[in-house]
C-alpha cells in the first residue's frame, strides 16, 4: 500500500551482500545493519502447511482446513511494532495448484467506500498482501466490498538485465507503467522500481465475508474475513526460477498488513498501519521487512495455533 505506493554504485553494493541461504531478492545488510528500517533478527517467521482439502473460496474461512491452519500472531503497528487495539490475523495454506491466504479482521463498524477495480483501496480500510520475488514483488489490496487493487513492481537493477523488458506484458510504454521509489523509505539499497499498475494476477480467486453490515453505524459488527487463492502458474513470468509450487522448506518473503482510516485515540500512537511483521517505517515496500514464510509439506493441524 501505503501509497503508497518503497544500484546505488559500487560503494553501496559492497555494503549490502545477499545471503544465499535467504529468500532471493532480499538484501541482507551484515556490515551496516542500521541502513535498513528493520533488522533480520526481528522479522516474524511463519510456517505455511500444505493442504489436501478443496477450498470453496467464499470468504468465510469456516472450513476444516482453515480451522487447522496456523494463524499468525496478532498484527502489530507497522512502524513501532506495538500492540494494536483491534485483532487482525492471517494464515497461509498451499497445495500443488494454489497459494491460499486467509485474513480475520476485527472491525466493530465495517467501512468501505470504493467499488471500482484498482481504485486507491489504501484510502479505505483494507488488508494487503505483498509477495516478493528475486527481481520484484506483487502488491494486492482488498476492502470489505471485495474491491481489489493490484500492482507488480520490478527493481530497475534487474528489469533489463534479466529480460523482462522483452516480454510484451511488461512493455514500459503501456498505460499504467510508472517509476516508483517507495513511500516513507526512499533510500532502499536496490534503488528505484518500475510499477505495472495495468497488471492483473492471472487466475486470482478472491472473496470477502462481512459479519455485520457495511457502512451502518446503528449496529455493532464483528468484522470481516478475506480468502484468496493465487495459482502458482501466475508467478511463472517473474518467479526468478523458484520452484512452483515451492519445495518443502523453501522460504518466501510475504507481507501481510492492514490499513485503517480510524486510528486508536490518544494517548495511543497508532500509525493506522498494522502488519504481521513490523517495518520500522511508514512503507510497505521493503521486502527485507516482510514475514519469512517457510513452506512445509507437513499437513496443517499437527502444530499448535
Amino acid at each position: 500500500m501505503i501509497y503508497k505506493g518503497v544500484l546505488f554504485a559500487a560503494l553501496i553494493i559492497a555494503c549490502f551482500i545477499p545471503d544465499m541461504n535467504e529468500s532471493p531478492g532480499v538484501v541482507t545488510n551484515t556490515q551496516n545493519p542500521g541502513a535498513l528500517p528493520c533488522q533480520e533478527k526481528d522479522v516474524v517467521h511463519y510456517t505455511a502447511h500444505q493442504t489436501t482439502a478443496t477450498l470453496a473460496i467464499d470468504g468465510k474461512l469456516d472450513e476444516a482446513a482453515w480451522e487447522a491452519a496456523t494463524r499468525s500472531p496478532r498484527f502489530v503497528d507497522l512502524i513501532k511494532g506495538t500492540p494494536t487495539y483491534l485483532d487482525t490475523k492471517a494464515a497461509v495454506l498451499w497445495d500443488e495448484k494454489y497459494l491460499y491466504i486467509g485474513y480475520w479482521i476485527e472491525e466493530p463498524s465495517v467501512k468501505a467506500t470504493l467499488t471500482e477495480r484498482d481504485a486507491p483501496i489504501y484510502r479505505d480500510n483494507d488488508v494487503e498482501l505483498f509477495i516478493a520475488g528475486p527481481d520484484g514483488y506483487y502488491e494486492f489490496e482488498i476492502n470489505a466490498h471485495g474491491t481489489i487493487y493490484e500492482v507488480l513492481f520490478f527493481w530497475e537493477d534487474t528489469f533489463e538485465k534479466n529480460g523482462y523488458s522483452n516480454l510484451p506484458e511488461f512493455d514500459r510504454t503501456h498505460k499504467g507503467v510508472k517509476p516508483f521509489n517507495g513511500v516513507g523509505y526512499k533510500t532502499h539499497p536496490r534503488g528505484r522500481r518500475i510499477g505495472f499498475w495495468n497488471w492483473d494476477y492471472p487466475g486470482l480467486l478472491k472473496a470477502v465475508h462481512v459479519d455485520g453490515t457495511i457502512n451502518n453505524d446503528k449496529d455493532r459488527d464483528r468484522g470481516w474475513t478475506v480468502e484468496l487463492a493465487l495459482p502458482w502458474a501466475g508467478f511463472a513470468t517473474w518467479s526468478g526460477g523458484r520452484s512452483l509450487p515451492p519445495h518443502d522448506g523453501d522460504v518466501w518473503r510475504m507481507d501481510f498488513s492492514r490499513f485503517n482510516t480510524h486510528k486508536e485515540p490518544a494517548p495511543a500512537h497508532d500509525s493506522g498501519g498494522w502488519a504481521m511483521s513490523p517495518h520500522g517505517v511508514w512503507d510497505s515496500h521493503v521486502p527485507e521487512c516482510f514475514t519469512a514464510v517457510v513452506f512445509s509439506k507437513e499437513p496443517a493441524g499437527k502444530t499448535t495455533k
